[in-house]
């Protein structure tokens, strides 16, 4: 189904599949605690074999949500969840979460979805405006890739600062906010990339890929490969706290998108059975198949 297709509320969860096998679940309109940062996410997401790789509402962080979109400053306003990073403070609980909403469908289709968000205060005015698309499709015997596009638009009147904990004075690398992937492994994740490997190496850094690779709880291997960093972006990432993976787009500096203008991001995220190595991990990157 394709066009304008009428408002939000109370949207039922929409499915992703390949080759008709479902691979995500795509939860539209979450009734999620305004602690938590309210917002579209994806979970559970499976490899072809049926793995689940994200996790979501985990007790060491509730508020991540699997795969989302979401943000701890946007303006002042915590669009992630949980405490928000206050300068010369520290984590402090505090009534500043909004919400990221769906209003409109352009197009559901098991393949491909695509809609209209906006990123709201918690008073409910509009922060940003969204268009986002979310596709999936094969790529191999044991490889399907989620392409993800969003363009984010400020209002015509104002520019809006995207920050994060680093931003505000949290040491330790900690500038996340952007497209988090809280990632499920019973075993501590491994990480790299074409030239370097393990979480204090790859944190930081703006290589064209990333690879991530987990275990389930029965055991089964899987890995993910991320591309797409936009300028200025870095790769936050955790693997002995906790497993997940971010596009940040806020690591070092505030980002600004100026009055009436759009940020665009394109990300791409191959979710593979089997705990591949570095070559294979590659050539997914791109853009072969295994």
């Amino acid at each position: 189904m394709t066009g304008h297709v009428g408002p939000a509320g109370n949207e039922p969860d929409r499915q992703l599949s390949v080759d008709g096998v479902p691979v995500a679940r795509y939860v539209v309109d979450p009734a999620v605690d305004a602690r938590h940062g309210p917002r579209p996410y994806l979970h559970p997401v499976r490899t072809l074999g049926g793995t689940v790789v994200t996790d979501a509402f985990p007790a060491d962080h509730v508020w991540h949500l699997g795969a989302s979109l979401a943000v701890q400053d946007v303006d002042g306003t915590n669009l992630w969840g949980g405490r928000t990073y206050v300068r010369d403070t520290g984590y402090t609980w505090r009534d500043d979460h909004g919400r990221i909403a769906h209003t409109a469908w352009d197009v559901r289709d098991p393949r491909r979805l695509a809609h209209r968000l906006e990123w709201r205060d918690r008073d409910g005015a509009v922060l940003l405006t969204e268009r986002r698309e979310l596709a999936a499709r094969r790529v191999g015997e044991r490889a399907w890739a989620l392409d993800v596009d969003y363009t984010l638009t400020a209002p015509v009147d104002r520019e809006v600062s995207l920050g994060s904990p680093a931003t505000n004075g949290r040491p330790g690398g900690a500038g996340y906010g952007g497209f988090f992937w809280r990632a499920a492994s019973a075993t501590p994740a491994r990480v790299c990339t074409a030239t370097a490997e393990g979480e204090e190496a790859v944190n930081g850094s703006a290589a064209a890929w990333l690879a991530f690779s987990g275990t389930a709880a029965d055991g089964a291997a899987y890995t993910l490969v991320l591309a797409g960093l936009g300028e200025g972006d870095r790769w936050f990432v955790r693997t002995a706290m906790y497993p997940g993976v971010c596009v940040a787009f806020a690591f070092e500096r505030p980002r600004v998108i100026g009055a009436g203008t759009s940020r665009v991001g394109r990300h791409r995220v191959v979710v593979a059975d089997g705990a591949l190595d570095r070559a294979a991990a590659a050539a997914l990157a791109a853009g072969e198949t295994v």
